[in-house]
């Protein structure tokens, strides 16, 4: 049984933009490649910290990672544009209604495969995706240390997206308050309630097994993998990436030609 509608919904709570989580770190990704050496990693920072760790930072990042002096600049520059983009939204209102959607993961970190789906409430600014990817890997016995934070990462990339999609929630929010000002009260409930229909629920019956398989997409699958087959998905990531940069380089290249500026 599934819930179709309702006589009413409860009034949405509009907040300024910020990441639905308790702590504003926002998603980080690079993907540099320079002198024959490539740089993929993903990690969070914190929003509300200086931009000026961010030089620091990536000199840091550079010498730990022992990669040549070429890097540093453009982690910085990746890191600034990313966080500006972010700040970019910032004073703007979202919707924070209840809202209950599904996260997936689908990740390879070194030799550990992971999938998994699983319900979360994607305006609860009280959530804690570095605490619950902790939690999930000891459930799955998980024993690489760099899992964790990677699944914290991917779950904290689609709670931005999601945020963002709620900014447009926030702008109808306001104008629908506006039209009911404008409107009057009376006119307002008067067409409310004519239109008024009862719940509705979907009776459709489903059998044993129907509901067995849904509940089984979100079982989580995890792989450790061989070297063997670590190298064969590493090859195959690598080329995939190749093709879809040739063909954004092709779309990039057809819009410039058709496209004014």
């Amino acid at each position: 049984m599934s819930y179709k509608g309702a006589v009413a919904s409860a009034p949405r709570e509009l907040v300024s933009f910020r990441m639905p989580t308790e702590l504003n770190l926002i998603p980080i990704r690079l993907d540099l490649e320079f002198d024959g050496r490539k740089l993929k990693d993903a990690f969070t920072w914190n929003a509300d910290d200086p931009d000026y760790e961010i030089v620091p930072f990536s000199k840091r990042m550079v010498k730990d990672l022992n990669l040549p002096a070429v890097f540093q600049p453009y982690i910085a520059q990746v890191i600034q544009t990313q966080l500006t983009e972010f700040r970019s939204f910032e004073g703007q209102e979202m919707s924070t209604e209840e809202r209950v959607q599904t996260i997936r993961l689908d990740l390879r970190v070194n030799n550990t495969l992971i999938h998994d789906q699983f319900l979360w409430d994607v305006n609860n600014l009280k959530s804690d995706p570095e605490g619950f990817a902790r939690g999930l890997c000891k459930d799955l016995d998980i024993k690489d240390p760099e899992v964790a934070p990677a699944i914290a990462v991917a779950i904290r990339e689609q709670l931005y997206e999601i945020a963002k999609q709620n900014l447009a929630t926030g702008r109808e929010t306001r104008i629908s308050k506006k039209a009911r000002r404008d409107k009057g009260a009376m006119d307002f409930f008067q067409s409310r309630f004519a239109t008024w229909n009862p719940l509705v629920f979907d009776v459709t019956t489903t059998t044993g097994t129907e509901r067995r398989n849904e509940w089984d997409l979100f079982e989580p699958v995890v792989e450790i993998l061989s070297e063997k087959e670590v190298e064969a998905l590493y090859m195959r990531e690598e080329r995939n990436a190749r093709l879809k940069k040739r063909q954004e380089e092709k779309d990039d290249a057809f819009m410039s030609r058709y496209v004014r500026v």
